[in-house]
Parts: structure tokens; C-alpha cells; sequence
């Protein structure tokens, strides 16, 4: 079947008028099929719009497939019959992939000429070193965590076997070249520290979120009634549904949850995977209480959100950020989260932990948020006004452009 390719509209995008022929030029290098409505997409995206209402000119080089978003400007690699990007996570194809990403980048880079090549995820240090030895231009390195435990934690590499240990020292050689470094957590920046990267060039740059996307707003009636979901108390979840992401550990919680809490309803919502979790949760008896909508558009993920009474997150990762619950935050929703620093930075003390793999602490949580109404509208309001003034996007394109103006004045004075 051939790609399908979406086109998000402009009238959702914050978009700039042309860019001044002086504005600065960004060309960023997301080695993934962006867009894809998740995870390090949305930073990518939001980035790009944030710099692009600065007045920057910004090019995206990325693979061949996944979804255009009007307004932003895309370099994508050749299509290849046969060799296509997996959904999610690592495959044997990406070298492939990232070799053919890494000509369309160079072709890029000597006809954009940028000031500053950024590039996410530590595929994208690969190419964009070459890149920005090429223009002779700082290369900026965004990172969501630790490649080494991201292959582990989707089971790709055993924890401790041969080929971990030689990603390891692969990982440690690249995260030392970028001129700059973003965490998107203080973990992250930690991590890279263990790996002996300059302090000086670790800057902490969390995730944000779209604050006029996603807000507290009444749910729609209609939807209300086609999912079935009136007079229910809706747990919502929404992100990839994977082990990683404490999927598993979730389903086995609402078991507990729907025998102190019969009118619960959990709406788990995202890709891949539906047809295997749709198999557990009937295995467990539970079809009536959970239901799948599958994938959610990035520009509806706000609606569907607003259908909550409480948001989970029982993620696993130790060091991957977790923008998904800056989404549930921002939409006013209490939040139940697993006790992991990543998490602990975004919630701070108004968020609700449960122990890692643990659904009896899980239910226990989230069946207490449900039987006190009262307090969760109190902590979801506490949340929305902590994700206002720490994590909003204009806010962090600050930084980022700060970042980019201390390289290139030292840069500069290099020359000089």
C-alpha cells in the first residue's frame, strides 16, 4: 500500500511571514518519519514553530515518509521501495535509512547554507556532524535520553550483552562532538555529564507544550455519547502503547480500579499495537471498561484529552522524557505517574506517584483521585498553572535561541 501522507493546516500553526533575508537559518535533522504525532515529533515540531514565529528560517531534513505540517519546511530523503521506517522504536533498517538521510542533509546544508545545524536524537549527531563540518557551523544536539537504554527498553539489546556495551562507547564518542547539548530532562543532562561531556555545553531544555492547544475545555457531547462514556469516571492515557510505556502495567491496574470504582472507564488511546492490548484487556474480562480509539492527530489530541477525569502515565524509562504529561497537565487534569526523576521534574509535588511496574500502587492512586472529586479538580489546577509558567513553548524558544546566539558569537570570535 503506498504512503498516505497527511497535510496539517496551516490555520493551526503559529507560522511567520517570509523570513528576513538576515534572519538566522536553522536547519534541523530529525531522523524519524516526522511527522508522526508523538514523542520527539511534537518537540520537533513545536521547535520549528516557535523559531519560525521569531523570524527564523528553518529547514526539516527527515526521511521519506510521514505526515507534511503546512508552514514547515521539509528536505525529506528518497523513498526507497521496500525500506520504510518502522512506526516506532529502533529496526536493522535505520542505518539505511539514515545513510540515505544523510546525502539529502549534505544537499540541504550546501544549498541552505545555515547558521546553526540542529539535530534530535543521537542518529542525528551522526549526520549532522558531517553537515556542519561541511558549512562550518555549529552543530546543537537535542537529545530525549539515553540511546544506549532506549534500545534496551525496547527490548532491542539485552542490558549488558556485547552489542549494548559497544552502543555504549558509540553513544559516549557522539555525545562529545556537538558544540551544544539539550536534555530535555535534568536526568538527561546528568547522564551526559556521566559520560564526560563539558558541563558547559549541557544546557537542560524540557519539553514544553502549546498552551492555546491544549487547555481545560468542555468535553463534546456527541463524542461523549458515540464512546459511551456519560456518567463515567474516564482515566485517558495517551501516547504509544508499548511495555515501555507501562501499558501492561496499566491494564492490570484497571482491574483493580473497576472492582472499587464500577462507573470507571479507562480511554487508552495511540498506536501501535491496539489488536494485542485490545486481546489482554479481553482476556481480563474488562471490554466494557476500556475502550481503543487507536491513533489521535496531534491537532485532536486536546478534545480527546478533555474527555478525562484523571491522566496516567506508567511509563518505565528511567531517562526518556515524557511530554505526554505536559499535554495533561496544560488540559487541567489530575495526573497519576509513575516515581521516576523524568517524571518527578515535570509534576513536581502536585503530581500522584505509584511505584514502577507496580498496578496495585497504580489502582491504589488512581481510585483514590477518583473517590475525591474535590481534590483532583485541585490538583489538575495546580498542574495547569505549573505547566503555564515552566514549560510553555515561547518561553523555552527562548532559551533555545539564547543557545544558538552564545555559539554563534563564540564562533565568531573563533574566526576572528
Amino acid at each position: 500500500m503506498p504512503h498516505q501522507r497527511i497535510l496539517y493546516p496551516a490555520t493551526q500553526i503559529v507560522t511567520a511571514a517570509a523570513p528576513d533575508p538576515e534572519a538566522r537559518r536553522v536547519l534541523v535533522i530529525a531522523p524519524t518519519p516526522f511527522f508522526g504525532d508523538r514523542g520527539c515529533h511534537v518537540r520537533i515540531l513545536e521547535e520549528v514553530r516557535g523559531l519560525q514565529a521569531r523570524g527564523a528560517d528553518v529547514l526539516v531534513a527527515t526521511y521519506a515518509t510521514g505526515n507534511d505540517v503546512a508552514g514547515v519546511r521539509t528536505a525529506r530523503a528518497p523513498n526507497v521501495p521496500g525500506l520504510r521506517a518502522p512506526a516506532l522504536g529502533p529496526s536493522y533498517g535505520r542505518p539505511f535509512l539514515d545513510t540515505l538521510l544523510l546525502g539529502t542533509t549534505l544537499r540541504a546544508a550546501r544549498r541552505f547554507r545555515p547558521d546553526i545545524v540542529h539535530a534530535h536524537l543521537h542518529e542525528g549527531i551522526a549526520v549532522g556532524l558531517i553537515a556542519a563540518r561541511l558549512v562550518g557551523s555549529p552543530l546543537v544536539a537535542d537529545l530525549q535520553g539515553s540511546l544506549q537504554s532506549e534500545l534496551v527498553d525496547h527490548r532491542f539489546l539485552r542490558n549488558g550483552g556485547l552489542r549494548s556495551a559497544l552502543v555504549g562507547r558509540v553513544e559516549r564518542w557522539l555525545v562529545r562532538q556537538p558544540a551544544a547539548l539539550l536534555a530535555s530532562s535534568n536526568m538527561g543532562a546528568r547522564l551526559l555529564a556521566d559520560q564526560n561531556v563539558d558541563p558547559a555545553r549541557i544546557v537542560s531544555l524540557p519539553d514544553g507544550v502549546d498552551l492555546t492547544r491544549f487547555r481545560p475545555m468542555p468535553p463534546d457531547p456527541a463524542q461523549v455519547d458515540r464512546l459511551g462514556l456519560r456518567d463515567k469516571r474516564v482515566i485517558v492515557f495517551l501516547g504509544v502503547l508499548t511495555a515501555y510505556q507501562g501499558v501492561d502495567t496499566l491494564i492490570a491496574a484497571a482491574s483493580r480500579v473497576v472492582e472499587s470504582v464500577p462507573n470507571v472507564h479507562f480511554l487508552i488511546m495511540g498506536y501501535p499495537n491496539e489488536e494485542h492490548y485490545r486481546g489482554v484487556v479481553s482476556r481480563r474480562g474488562l471490554d466494557r471498561h476500556v475502550t481503543f480509539p487507536g491513533r489521535i492527530p496531534y491537532d485532536d489530541a486536546a478534545q480527546w484529552l478533555n474527555l478525562g477525569t484523571v491522566a496516567v502515565s506508567a511509563k518505565t524509562s528511567l531517562t526518556e522524557s515524557n511530554g505526554k504529561l505536559l499535554n495533561y497537565m496544560a488540559c487541567g487534569l489530575p495526573v497519576v505517574a509513575t516515581d521516576t526523576p523524568v517524571n518527578r521534574e515535570l509534576l513536581g509535588e502536585a503530581g500522584i506517584y505509584a511505584a514502577v511496574d507496580d498496578p496495585t500502587a497504580l489502582a491504589a492512586r488512581l481510585s483514590e483521585l477518583l473517590r475525591a472529586p474535590a481534590r483532583a479538580r485541585a490538583v489538575g489546577a495546580t498542574l495547569r498553572r505549573r505547566v503555564e509558567q515552566e514549560f510553555s513553548w515561547p518561553f523555552l524558544t527562548e532559551r533555545l535561541l539564547r543557545v544558538y546566539e552564545r555559539l554563534l558569537t563564540d564562533t565568531t570570535a573563533a574566526a576572528a
